[in-house]
């Protein structure tokens, strides 16, 4: 017998509640799982046979999860397997692969992932008129699938694109997207939309097909209904069409992912949509304190369009929260780093703290601050800022510069930018540095001298660590490209090892070295588009702040070293391999779904959150997911950070931020200011670090004393 009485009232109404649309609205941490699964159980308890009901939901990981807990009520794990739980392209696979015949398809059909899908976009680039009308314009790959995206769950037919003319995007999508169809069909391959759209299409042209799928399951669920888009609600609609067992569940007030073409009035209309629904509301939180739920609400209740609902809790009023005012980011990531370290001190484990913010980009400053302080973490939903190609790039040639037997480093850095040094060269300089026990270095300046010295080489460079000439290696006559690409590469490594040792700020001498291997023009000329070479710039300007808050603590060219061995692929790689809990770090869009004992949510200001995209949709010219719709988004966005806590929860905020090269004054978030000032206590860094001084200088004084009396 499956147990309901473990159920509060409302989750109990939910599992148990019979035919009919119903809508579950399932707050944060209200349990929802739990509703379904239970329900699903009740419904095999009463008689319904597994290969009548189906779930869907959007992971693999939550349909699994969804199963296992099936399987756990009701002791049969056989029975589970035989329930449809999946997601929605899981679904739409089994929909084509069964009615194969009807769309005329071969059996081998194939499913291209979002790789396959790139290479097809860019291979229709090639072919389409715009690129000779646009020379040498490059367009970004993905903003162009995002968009044909959008259109198939539009079910707007490539041949019928028209968007914005005047935009260029649109305007190349108009003529990629046939191209990319016509692709597609030649290969017989389907793309993760067409695992949606195609089935719909499928139904509403064949109704002997669409009858055969309404019959088949008598009772349906979709979990996370507020993420569904237009082509996922048509699906739901002729599944259910001939009995209406529909139950959703979800929250209007997560509804974060318009930018990627979820729907958020699929739930808000839900009641129209499907007559005589019922509603039930889970509002009772398993999860966070009074004082961070009393947050949420009062936040959250500033957006009109939704459900009213508030969620509350039986866990007591909890600890008040913390809001942190900096001076800038770097005071900010600072006490973030401080504040993880003495929580940690205090008892609390790595992997019980998180900290979101709104854009990869914020991540940065902590980082270095979480590295420095030797606190292990791990960023969920976007690469580490010093995992990025271009910033790992600059590091190498610093690393080189500093020590030429780090070959890890100079194969890196051998041919990029592409200065003629290819493979083969490679191999030859690799064999014979090993044939000699020497470094590649050596070999490099043996292909040129035909001995271990150059002419003109700095003498960092120029001879082993004892101070002699390095090892004679000779690699025979290289000539050509590859001859002037590794006398181009030992003058810009020699330059830049003479600079550092000569006491020239590391900073000034890495741009010297990007101007003379032209780094910013490779950045332009490899990205999609003019934006995303400029944010890939934009990195490289960022390894600029950090060496010059390096610069600034006054170490010398050992300390660098070790400062950048610390910032390496090397260390990062061993990060990855050693087990154990680490900080998570993620974007507020990448921490739905999660809970975490301590959350930091940084950045709390206007242009942040809400985002500067939202404020000013023209600031952009291509889709990315950085992209939001309006403020209420943004609100949700936040809603959903707060909710993400359990005990204790951060809001920090900077006062002034570096933009274009000059410091700018920093707005609150109209989110903070939305809080009940009893709810949080204020935290001014700046002050308490000013107010430590003095007790710091008195204990140096009698330290000193001390020393002069035991002398």
């Amino acid at each position: 017998m499956v147990d309901l009485s473990k159920l509060n009232a409302p989750q109990r109404e939910a599992a148990s509640h019979g035919g009919g649309p119903l809508l579950v609205l399932a707050g944060a941490g209200s349990g929802k799982t739990r509703v379904i699964t239970t329900r699903i159980a009740h419904l095999l308890e009463q008689g319904i046979p597994p290969h009548a009901i189906c779930a869907v939901t959007f992971t693999n990981k939550a349909a699994e999860e969804m199963r296992e807990r099936v399987a756990s009520l009701v002791r049969d794990k056989a029975t589970s397997r035989a329930l449809t739980i999946g997601t929605f392209h899981a679904l739409g696979l089994m929909i084509l692969k069964t009615e194969r015949k009807a769309l005329g398809l071969p059996r081998g059909f194939v499913i291209y992932d979002q790789s396959d899908q790139m290479g097809s976009v860019r291979e229709a680039l090639r072919h389409v008129k715009s690129m000779s009308r646009d020379g040498e314009r490059r367009f970004d790959v993905k903003a162009i699938l995002t968009r044909i995206s959008l259109a198939k769950n539009g079910f707007i037919a490539a041949e019928d694109y028209e968007g914005n003319p005047a935009d260029d995007y649109d305007a190349i999508t108009s003529e990629v997207y046939p191209k990319y169809q016509e692709m597609l069909r030649a290969c017989a391959a389907f793309d993760f939309d067409d695992l949606i759209v195609e089935p719909v299409r499928l139904f509403e042209k064949h109704e002997e097909v669409r009858e055969r799928w309404a019959s088949k399951y008598r009772f349906v669920m979709v979990d996370e209904f507020q993420d569904t888009n237009a082509a996922q609600l048509r699906m739901v609609k002729h599944l259910v069409a001939q009995h209406g067992n529909l139950c959703v569940v979800g929250d209007d007030d997560q509804s974060i992912y318009s930018w990627r073409g979820a729907d958020p009035t699929n739930i808000l209309r839900f009641g129209e949509m499907f007559p005589g629904a019922k509603i039930v509301k889970l509002e009772q939180n398993y999860r966070s304190t009074k004082t961070i739920l009393a947050a949420a609400n009062t936040v959250i209740a500033n957006n009109k369009q939704r459900h009213g609902k508030s969620l509350w809790s039986q866990l007591g009023d909890g600890e008040i929260i913390t809001h942190a005012v900096a001076a800038t980011p770097e005071d900010e990531a600072k006490f973030v780093a401080k504040e993880i370290f003495a929580l940690h001190q205090a008892g609390r484990t790595w992997d019980s703290i998180a900290v979101m913010y709104r854009s990869n980009l914020q991540a940065k400053i902590l980082e270095e601050e979480l590295r420095t302080a030797s606190i292990p973490y791990v960023m969920y939903g976007g690469q580490q800022f010093f995992e990025r190609k271009e910033v790992k790039d600059v590091l190498a040639y610093l690393r080189v510069a500093l020590n030429p037997k780090d070959e890890l480093a100079l194969r890196r850095i051998i041919n990029y930018p592409a200065r003629g040094i290819g493979a083969t060269t490679v191999e030859r300089l690799v064999l014979a540095a090993q044939a000699k026990h020497a470094t590649l270095w050596d070999a490099l300046k043996g292909a040129i001298s035909g001995t271990g010295t150059l002419p003109g080489l700095s003498p960092a460079l120029s001879s082993d660590d004892e101070g002699g000439p390095g090892t004679t290696v000779d690699i025979g006559d290289i000539r050509g490209p590859a001859r002037n690409g590794i006398i181009e590469l030992l003058h810009v490594v020699s330059e830049l090892a003479s600079a550092i040792e000569s006491g020239t700020d590391v900073v000034s001498a890495t741009k010297v070295l990007i101007e003379d291997i032209k780094l910013y023009d490779d950045l332009r000329m490899a990205s999609g588009s003019m934006a995303a070479g400029q944010r890939r710039i934009d990195n490289v300007e960022g390894l600029f702040g950090s060496l010059q808050r390096f610069a600034e603590r006054g170490k010398g060219k050992e300390d660098l070293a070790e400062y950048l061995r610390v910032l390496s692929l090397e260390t990062s790689k061993e990060e990855d391999t050693i087990p154990g809990p680490k900080v998570v770090l993620c974007t507020l869009h990448g921490a739905k779904g999660l809970e975490f004992p301590v959350c930091f949510m940084i950045g709390l200001e206007e242009e942040l959150l809400p985002h500067i995209r939202t404020l000013q949709p023209q600031a952009t010219d291509a889709l990315d997911a950085d992209h939001a719709t309006d403020i209420s988004e943004e609100r949700r966005l936040c809603y959903v950070g707060i909710t993400r806590a359990q005990r204790k929860l951060y809001l920090t905020r900077a006062c002034t931020r570096v933009t274009r090269g000059r410091s700018v004054p920093r707005t609150p978030s109209r989110f903070l200011l939305e809080i009940p000032e009893e709810l949080y206590e204020v935290r001014d860094i700046g002050e308490e670090a000013r107010q430590k001084v003095p007790e710091a200088e008195v204990q140096s004084f009698f330290g000193n004393l001390a020393n002069l009396l035991d002398d």
